[in-house]
């Protein structure tokens, strides 16, 4: 694709640096992580007026758990009150829930919201995917057994089984607070996509930042493997 016509339909984020935006201050990261859950609601609010289909976030990751108890605890409240609080907002504006990762695995009432939140946003025609108790590795691994079960595991049969089969391709990958990594996330979805890093704290990321990322990801020149 030419410069300048690149359009990402399919856009995730590793929303990184709570912790330590909370750290800054001298407050508690449950503040941080508060803060965090604000900084989503403006950027899903602000999809509108994108040329984002699906926005991707990496909420929970399946290498979490081993968080103290009590900022688990915190994680997992602010879910319940998240879903609750902004699921009217999500029908509102025609946003589709999807769900990445063992999230089944999670406590019953979380899992009861979700499957309610899905349920009702299902005619949604832009897309909301939250990783949720999520690492790529097993989500590759699980979708490899199953194509296995099927016959032959190709690329194509594990991608029919992937977390992310509903989705459209991942085009941008962005990562906060300054880490250079993927930490377990969308391995096999990163394979063509673009990745951008910036040193803004997750609950400093505001919705400009994602249009000069858009605007940045536009004047890429995607080849895919070729010249």
């Amino acid at each position: 694709m030419a410069d300048g016509d690149a359009v990402a339909r399919h856009v995730a984020i590793i929303m990184d640096g709570n912790g330590r935006w909370a750290k800054k201050r001298h407050l508690p990261r449950a503040v941080g992580h508060q803060r965090g859950v604000e900084a989503v609601r403006k950027l899903v609010r602000s999809l509108k007026d994108t040329s984002i289909e699906c926005l991707t976030l990496y909420a929970f990751s399946s290498e979490n758990w081993k968080r103290p108890e009590d900022e688990v605890d915190d994680l997992m409240n602010m879910m319940r009150k998240f879903i609750k609080s902004d699921l009217p907002e999500f029908i509102a504006n025609d946003v589709k829930l999807h769900i990445l990762g063992d999230w089944r695995g999670l406590a019953p009432d979380i899992v009861q919201l979700l499957n309610e939140a899905l349920d009702s946003t299902s005619n949604g025609r832009r897309t909301l995917a939250v990783a949720l108790n999520y690492g790529s590795q097993q989500e590759i691994a699980r979708a490899a057994a199953l194509a296995a079960k099927e016959g032959a595991i190709t690329p194509d049969a594990i991608e029919r089984h992937l977390d992310t089969a509903p989705l459209p391709p991942l085009d941008l990958l962005i990562r906060t607070s300054g880490e250079v990594r993927l930490s377990n996330f969308l391995l096999w979805q990163c394979a063509y996509a673009e990745m951008m890093f910036t040193d803004v704290l997750w609950p400093d990321f505001t919705p400009e930042h994602l249009s000069q990322a858009l605007d940045e990801f536009a004047r890429r020149e995607r080849r895919y493997g070729g010249r």
